[in-house]
């Protein structure tokens, strides 16, 4: 009896230790929906480049000791089509998802990864949102298994008004954002939020157009002008910021221009050198960081003629690699465990996936566009410009509260 005891302690101690070890080098397979092809191509391209790169530096190194592969699925901006990604993806056994361009789509994602995971006990997936910030998917449509790695538009305009309320030369305020989930809720946190800080500034004007429909926008600038706007708030993205801003150049606009996303594929050349000193851009990255995210930035673009500008990328590898090696397993239901008020170091400082909402809490950056200097040497798709930081906001600074009920399964 005492020898059978003995037998089975020796071999419950193997088990713990096979289980503690169980994710040494096994490959984590993760499929990225977004758009590879029409209007929004580009930035998807670059993003999976992104991903890709990514992949193989935290292949050599993280604490997990898995291999990440990175699957991509063109979604052509659809949720139709992101939805058959998705099911093409879990198919073949894919148990991560990410996303991110386009609230529309993560929003069709949230709703069928949670319908799958309930009807699928043992087959659970994870939804690692890269991008999509709309408000709501941490709020009232907050879901266990969404995971948001971004800062949401609430976060990034806490930021952004803490800057502008004391520009004395922002008076009139113009609205311009894409007719879709993400655009109702910019212009809806910008009127909310500037008015708490700075009641005397008026919003002159709003206008909201097609996702990634609108080739020429001289009739929205024409309206800006019209309306005696100084400034411009804007959620764009893609050709509808590129293109906005080659039609400000071209149509003589000389106000200010608040962002989220100057930084990214296409808006850069159509800057140019102009809009130097009236073009910010609020994020959790910025070009200008130095250190091993300048050195990562420099490979990139030596590799593939491009630039680095998904940074929440990182944030994914780092957490995903952290939270496998705490769980002790690659299984997605024992992952979202360890995920939830995961603190990590990444590259912007320390961060923390909270707990109440799985809504990434992280130090942002407002930046302004101009010409390059030895303290700001990056230059931005070969314009000779860059994004240069002005001003800090730390994680507390940032936060913004939570209505999140989470519903925690079993």
């Amino acid at each position: 009896m005492k020898f059978s005891m003995r037998i089975l302690a020796a071999s419950a101690l193997m088990a713990c230790a096979m289980g503690a070890s169980a994710q040494k080098g096994e490959t984590v397979k993760i499929a990225w929906i977004d758009p590879l092809s029409g209007l929004m191509g580009p930035v998807g391209n670059n993003q999976v480049k992104s991903f890709q790169f990514f992949a193989e530096k935290f292949n050599a190194s993280n604490p997990a000791g898995v291999k990440f592969e990175v699957v991509p699925f063109d979604n052509k901006l659809s949720p139709a089509e992101s939805l058959n990604a998705l099911k093409a993806a879990m198919d073949q056994g894919v148990r991560y998802i990410t996303q991110g361009n386009g609230s529309s789509v993560a929003a069709a994602l949230i709703d069928a990864i949670d319908k799958h995971n309930a009807r699928n006990p043992g087959k659970e997936v994870i939804y690692l949102n890269h991008s999509a910030v709309d408000p709501d998917f941490t709020n009232s449509k907050c879901n266990y298994w969404h995971f948001r790695f971004d800062a949401d538009t609430s976060m990034k305009l806490e930021a952004l008004t803490s800057y502008m309320k004391d520009q004395a030369d922002v008076k009139k305020v113009y609205l311009l954002n894409q007719n879709y989930s993400h655009g109702h809720q910019v212009a809806k946190f910008a009127k909310e939020i500037m008015a708490r800080k700075r009641p005397d500034v008026q919003f002159v004007g709003e206008d909201l157009h097609p996702l990634a429909q609108v080739r020429d926008f001289a009739p929205y600038v024409a309206k800006i002008k019209a309306s005696g706007a100084d400034t411009v708030i804007t959620g764009n993205w893609g050709s509808d910021l590129a293109l906005l801003v080659k039609a400000a150049n071209e149509g003589g606009y000389t106000g200010k221009f608040y962002t989220y996303y100057t930084g990214v594929t296409g808006t850069p050349t159509a800057l140019g050198q102009g809009g130097a000193g009236r073009v910010y851009q609020v994020a959790y990255n910025h070009y200008n960081m130095g250190g091993q995210m300048g050195q990562w930035a420099e490979e990139f673009n030596k590799k593939f003629k491009d630039d680095f500008y998904t940074g929440s990328v990182i944030h994914i590898f780092n957490a995903l690699g952290e939270a496998m090696a705490k769980a002790k397993s690659t299984d997605p239901v024992k992952v979202a465990a360890a995920l939830e008020g995961l603190k990590f170091k990444s590259f912007n400082g320390d961060v923390e996936m909270r707990k109440t909402d799985h809504q990434l809490q992280q130090p942002l950056y407002l930046s302004v566009w101009q010409k390059t200097d030895a303290k700001n040497p990056y230059s931005v798709e070969g314009t000779g410009m860059t994004l240069a930081p002005v001003r800090t906001f730390e994680s507390y600074v940032s936060s913004t509260p939570t209505s999140c009920q989470m519903k925690r399964p079993g």
